[in-house]
């Protein structure tokens, strides 16, 4: 995959850019937890509500693992010029 992926004029989807977003955005919400099943739906959607606030002028696609003691989590970033 290209890292440096131009998808516009205005507009370009750089690898390193998206993974460091969504790296963050998953320790921010998840960062040193053990595995709790109530909690997956609620981090879940922390991770891509963070993600997407990042990542609205971006476009390009990008897939993240990322992985604690307990817990794998594999995040898929697509975006689309409109």
């Amino acid at each position: 995959m290209d890292s440096d992926f131009a998808t516009g004029e205005d507009t370009a989807f750089v690898y390193d850019e998206i993974s460091n977003i969504i790296k963050e955005a998953i320790e921010a919400t998840i960062g040193g937890n053990s595995y709790q099943h109530n909690k997956v739906n609620q981090w879940t959607s922390n991770v891509v509500e963070q993600c997407l606030n990042q990542l609205t002028k971006l476009d390009g696609s990008c897939t993240v693992r990322w992985e604690n003691k307990t817990m794998y989590c594999i995040v898929s970033i697509f975006g689309l010029a409109i």
